[in-house]
């Protein structure tokens, strides 16, 4: 028989020692991913408990349906996997570490990630949490992604997927070395996602083939971020779009509408296809120019974490980008300037530039400044 019981947020840490490595904490959303690896581990033998969070806040559109409907989907997965299932509230905590900084970045004119914020902060420390006060050792996700243990370095890595269309390791690249050390990635052995459907298929689950969310978690598919942005008192000022010169060919709505790279939507008619190529906050101005004014060498990072310092890296400027070779820094400030072989397309302020070592993630940090 399933049950539902809440978590305790911020459980009391305990000794690693006394926790049962034959116990594992799953975040189970109702989706595929997290359903096939609830299913790889209860074939290796472990006892799953999956672990529901509830992010939405009163802000949120059709907040009370859509808790209602997700925590609904869980519990019904839940049932069909025989599993028992923790239900965590995080709203606030989410919306103080994740809503918050996402609703600010866009304010200054950069474009965040908020899965890179949520899975160190909200998600993985909940799920440790959630181990902590269950007695086991192991938490476990249905990201596309594995971890691998260096004993020479003692150190804990999160590495890339065998499915190279679908991995998420650039998602991952914040996480401590407590939370990878206890992480459990089933999916890490699937090179195709068909593979996932098949197991979940063959269990007789009802969400085999359910198409794969696209959207912000936190934003109602009937919602726009701007709607969004605007309920939660964030608004940006009109100014002037320009060129590379400074020459003022009209006006905008806001920084917050616009993002690197960004053609469709703008606005304005120049005769010619036109692209966002920068954010400037402190003048309150978009810059506008041609695809080739996009193209650039050198990204500067802050707030980075590092595994190790090394001189040489492929390195990925956005979730769906591929690796590619550069070179880096280590600068007094903390920042890191990675300096790429090859120009790099519409790297944007806010999102993450992420650092590999073959298969390894050995750090990243969130891109402050593009030359």
């Amino acid at each position: 028989m399933t049950t539902v019981k809440m978590v305790r947020m911020d459980a009391q840490a305990v000794k690693t020692d006394n926790l049962d490595k034959n116990k594992v904490i799953l975040g189970l959303s109702g989706g595929v991913d997290s359903t096939a690896a609830a299913l790889v581990l209860k074939e290796q033998g472990y006892h799953v408990t999956g672990l529901y969070f509830n992010v939405l806040g009163s802000y949120c559109r059709n907040h009370e349906e859509n808790i209602k409907a997700g925590r609904e989907k869980a519990e019904r997965t839940a049932r069909q996997l025989g599993i028992d299932l923790i239900y965590a509230d995080v709203s606030r905590d989410f919306d103080e570490k994740v809503v918050l900084p996402f609703c600010r970045a866009y304010m200054s004119g950069r474009t965040p990630n908020p899965c890179v914020l949520c899975n160190p902060a909200v998600k993985f420390k909940t799920l440790i949490d959630a181990a902590n006060e269950g007695g086991a050792y192991h938490i476990a996700t249905g990201h596309y992604a594995g971890t691998y243990y260096d004993a020479k370095a003692d150190t804990w890595f999160i590495r890339k997927s065998a499915n190279s269309a679908k991995d998420q390791s650039y998602m991952l690249y914040r996480l401590n070395r407590e939370q990878i050390s206890r992480l459990i990635l089933p999916l890490e052995q699937f090179a195709d996602k068909e593979d996932v459907r098949a197991l979940a298929r063959a269990a007789g689950t009802d969400n085999a083939d359910r198409v794969d969310s696209q959207e912000i978690c936190f934003v109602d598919s009937s919602d726009t971020y701007l709607d969004f942005l605007k309920r939660r008192g964030f608004s940006s000022p009109e100014g002037d779009f320009v060129d590379s010169e400074g020459n003022v060919l009209g006006r905008h709505k806001g920084i917050s509408r616009y993002t690197i790279g960004q053609r469709k939507g703008l606005g304005i008619a120049l005769g010619k296809p036109a692209f966002v190529t920068e954010i400037d906050e402190r003048k309150n101005r978009v810059v506008l120019g041609d695809n080739r004014e996009l193209f650039r060498k050198t990204v500067i990072s802050t707030e980075n974490i590092l595994c190790k310092q090394v001189s040489s890296v492929k390195a990925k400027i956005r979730y769906a980008a591929s690796p590619s070779d550069a070179a880096l820094e280590f600068n007094e400030d903390g920042t890191v300037t990675a300096v790429f072989t090859e120009p790099q397309r519409a790297a944007t302020p806010g999102q993450s530039i992420v650092f590999y070592e073959d298969d390894l993630v050995i750090g990243g940090g969130i891109i402050k400044e593009v030359k």
